[in-house]
């Protein structure tokens, strides 16, 4: 199970388009810096027959409550032991979180990712892929709209089994994979 957690903003993510010569487009944005944070999982078996994709997506910032909330919902989704993969988020370290993951030593093993490598991640591909589709160049007017587009694009995400596939091979850590 890889693990990442990340942020949206109504400030468009500025991308090339394919706008005629000369007519460059205008991005009207509302002066509203209102953000909601996201948690993804990429769940991968040990055969590396099924990739998933989790999702957790909320106003504010991803906090040790949300975490632990994350760990038991995806303790619910995943019968089997996991070994769990995530980045040194503050919230990671917090002493709620490190309890937590004590009492569920009996299916949850956790590793650190590299710091210094956020590439091994596949999950940051899974932002990068929405960053450069559904959230391209959009201004949404609410905080909710930007909701909507994201829970759009994890959908697009999930409907393509090989798009899970070909996060685990970009990231390096799965050459063997064919997709």
């Amino acid at each position: 199970m890889f693990w990442d957690e990340a942020g949206f903003s109504q400030r468009p993510s500025v991308r090339r388009t394919w706008a005629p010569r000369g007519k460059t487009p205008v991005l009207r944005q509302p002066f509203n810096w209102k953000r909601l944070s996201a948690i993804g999982m990429l769940a991968v078996s040990a055969d590396v027959s099924r990739v998933r994709v989790l999702f957790s997506l909320r106003p504010g910032t991803v906090d040790s409550a949300w975490i632990v909330d994350s760990l038991r919902s995806l303790h619910r989704h995943l019968r089997d032991p996991v070994i769990l993969l995530w980045d040194g988020l503050p919230a990671h370290r917090s002493t709620a979180t490190r309890r937590h993951l004590e009492a569920q030593g009996h299916w949850l093993r956790v590793e650190p990712l590299p710091s210094y490598a956020p590439e091994l991640n596949p999950v940051e591909t899974i932002w990068a892929n929405l960053s450069a589709r559904e959230l391209a160049n959009l201004c949404p007017e609410t905080v909710e709209e930007l909701a909507t587009h994201v829970h759009r694009g994890i959908r697009r995400i999930r409907r393509h089994p090989t798009l899970g596939c070909a996060f685990l091979k970009h990231s390096g850590l799965f050459p063997e994979l064919l997709l």
